[in-house]
């Protein structure tokens, strides 16, 4: 993934020093009047430029086609609207510029992988695909309301407001909008992506699901230098080693050893490692690893507060390990979770269609999961809209915790509650900007379970972009197939009910994959539990933990009390939820330290 770039309209005033820019040696496109167009960094089999006609294209990012195909398809180009018939037609995950006179229009990838941000540059509209970029340039600030409502609602803050930049000034583009920088210094977003209506039944949403896989996997393929891959036991990462040892037999597989004893994902890799003979495979032993929690003081990058710093040391170990085998391409499965796990939001659109359907369905839930079963009929028959669900997160967000085992049958993935440390104006900040949002919101799509998938895409896609970024930084370019754009379509066409049901696990990537991938893992009904990794890594890093809270930024900031965090630290407890709650807070404890001093110049760095 690119070490970012910056997009620039052609008007004066745009001419600034290349030493302006947050790059390393950063590249230059330029406008045909010579100024600016794109400064910034990245390799050149990242990039494809056409000009075909009265509109300039430039694709940045993964995108598995030739520059001569990209000139057939940008010859029906007549306008910048027409940019979207080509996009719709590329496989991979890209961003794309393009410029029509004197308009530019920038645009990423419909599950917020790779995003669009923009600000002003004294009277100019600018864009980058990194917040930081232009925070770096303009000087920005931080935004202290957004920063202190994923404080108090974590993880699992839903966009728009996860999508919110944390940097003043700067804005985010939509995944499924584009932005169009305009003459007299207007920049506007303009929506362009819709999910398609799940109308397709499982057998021919499975063949499209495989082509679109083989297409996304295929156009990973490398000439030079050895292919890695996860091979973790599990579906999501093994259906990539099998696809990808079709043309890589002597593909190098990659896993993690199991700290838990109930985690049978070494059964699992075991099994499919026997049918890759030719494959090399690499297991790193639990005490080869650095514990969860190692260095939590650490920081991801700048563009935002990372979501998974508890594995930041084990990533960046990983990576190295991988550059030091050769690797210098690695697939793995990120998204795949979220775009194929349960969504039981499905049921609610499926109770009004196909009654009898949902009866089923309800029983195989309820025996699996022990879903109370008054609570989950007043959630069926409960109208709402998403404004209604953002109100009522607001309300709640002081309030008791919800109910344990009611499954999430509205417009969000789970119920917003404020932690015991944060501070009175922290929950007043962030209770202010659900409220905010609750005036615009609308649906992703009209089924409630197309929704929530659209929902846990984009909160997770920009955390792996990060994690990229970590691959990168050990000279390995991450690849995650499940996030291009033409999987993500092919799977969100299948009808919901038969995406997910209670009696099969990730029935649609199951079926798409038989023949290709060994039965025993497409069978599998279980997924590997790191409960026990996390116990340990706290258990050794508490100290560490408590050391980097014991100076907090965000406790000087006001959103943080020292004292309840620390109690809260300390507080013995059966499960894993406090510890990725602590998580989510070093995210943002990390990210704000760095903002607060100065940004790490250049950016992307390697």
């Amino acid at each position: 993934m690119s070490a970012g770039f910056v997009v620039l309209p052609d008007v004066p005033g745009t001419q600034l020093s290349f030493d302006a820019y947050p790059f390393e040696a950063p590249r230059l496109i330029a406008h045909p009047s010579g100024r600016p167009w794109l400064v910034g960094r990245w390799e050149p089999d990242e990039i494809r430029q056409v000009a075909t006609g009265p509109v300039r294209l430039v694709v940045i990012g993964f995108c598995p086609v030739t520059t001569g195909r990209l000139e057939e398809l940008c010859r029906r180009i007549r306008t910048l609207t027409d940019v979207d018939t080509v996009v719709r037609a590329l496989p991979g995950s890209f961003h794309v510029v393009s410029a029509d006179g004197a308009t530019t229009r920038v645009q990423g990838s419909v599950t917020g992988l790779r995003q669009v941000f923009h600000t002003r540059l004294g009277e100019v509209p600018i864009a980058a695909d990194r917040a930081d970029a232009l925070a770096a340039l303009t000087g920005a600030g931080i935004d202290r309301d957004a920063l202190a409502t994923r404080v108090v609602c974590g993880g699992m803050l839903p966009p728009p407001l996860s999508d919110r930049s944390v940097w003043a000034g700067v804005s985010t583009v939509a995944p499924d909008h584009c932005l169009l920088l305009e003459p007299g210094g207007r920049a506007r977003e303009v929506r362009w992506w819709r999910a398609p209506e799940p109308e397709l039944g499982l057998e021919a949403g499975a063949a499209a699901l495989r082509a679109a896989l083989i297409t996304a996997v295929d156009g990973r393929r490398r000439d030079t230098g050895p292919l890695s891959a996860d091979l973790s036991g599990g579906m999501d990462s093994t259906t990539l080693s099998f696809l990808a040892a079709r043309h890589t037999p002597d593909l190098l597989t990659f896993r993690w050893a199991e700290a838990e004893a109930g985690n049978d994902d070494n059964h699992f890799a075991t099994r499919a490692a026997e049918a890759l003979p030719d494959a090399h495979h690499l297991i790193v032993a639990q005490d080869e690893l650095p514990p969860i929690f190692t260095d939590p003081g650490a920081l991801a990058d700048t563009e935002r507060p990372y979501l998974y710093p508890r594995t930041l040391a084990r990533v960046r170990h990983t990576a190295r390990l991988l550059a030091g085998h050769g690797s210098r391409s690695h697939l793995a499965g990120h998204g795949a979770d979220e775009l194929f796990g349960p969504a039981p939001g499905y049921l609610h659109r499926l109770a009004r269609r196909h009654p009898l359907t949902t009866v089923r369905h309800l029983r195989g839930h309820r025996a699996l999961s022990r879903w109370p079963l008054a609570a989950v009929a007043a959630e069926l028959v409960r109208a709402g809209s998403p404004a209604q669900w953002w109100l009522t997160q607001a309300e709640q967000l002081t309030g008791p915790p919800p109910p344990r085992r009611v499954p999430a049958l509205g417009w969000g993935l789970a119920p917003l509650r404020a932690p015991v440390w944060a501070t009175d104006d922290a929950v007043a900040a962030a209770r202010e900007a659900l409220r905010a949002t609750a005036e615009h919101a609308e649906p992703y799509a009209a089924d409630r379970g197309q929704h929530q998938y659209l929902t846990a895409l984009r909160i997770t896609a920009p955390a792996y972009r990060q994690v990229s970024r970590l691959f990168g930084a050990a000279g390995v370019a991450l690849h995650q197939p499940y996030l291009d754009d033409r999987v993500v379509e092919a799977a969100l066409a299948v009808r919901l009910h038969e995406r997910v049901t209670p009696w099969r696990y990730k029935p649609l990537l199951a079926e798409s994959m038989r023949g290709l991938v060994p039965d025993v893992v497409l069978g599998r009904t279980t997924k590997g539990d790191f409960s026990a990794d996390v116990r340990a890594g706290r258990q050794r890093n508490l100290s560490a933990l408590l050391e980097v809270f014991a100076d907090s930024v965000l406790a000087e900031m006001g959103l943080v009390s020292p004292g309840a965090l620390r109690e809260y630290l300390l507080t013995p407890h059966a499960d894993i939820s406090r510890d990725i709650t602590t998580e989510k807070l070093l995210g943002c404890e990390t990210w704000a330290r760095a903002a607060t001093s100065s940004l790490p110049r250049p950016l992307g760095k390697r």
